[in-house]
């Protein structure tokens, strides 16, 4: 049986969701930002969050992944 997609985070803005998907390519876990297309038609923060979405094996290290990005930010 086919792993399924699982969000592991929400974004307002596509560059971020973007960056995000990269950090985690950096670590060789492929991620999918959905709702992107919508964002970009609609760019008022009332449309729906653009998700980031990976293999659900995969969630728990992409989670610390992002958290990890975000301390070291601040």
């Amino acid at each position: 049986m086919a792993d399924k997609l699982v969000t592991i985070a929400q974004f307002q803005n596509y560059i971020e969701a973007e960056m995000a998907k990269q950090l985690l390519a950096d670590y060789e876990i492929e991620a999918v930002v959905v709702g992107e297309n919508a964002a970009n038609l609609y760019p008022i923060s009332a449309v729906a969050a653009m998700e980031l979405q990976v293999l659900e094996k995969n969630a728990q290290k992409a989670r610390q992944i992002l958290e990890s990005q975000k301390e070291q930010e601040h």
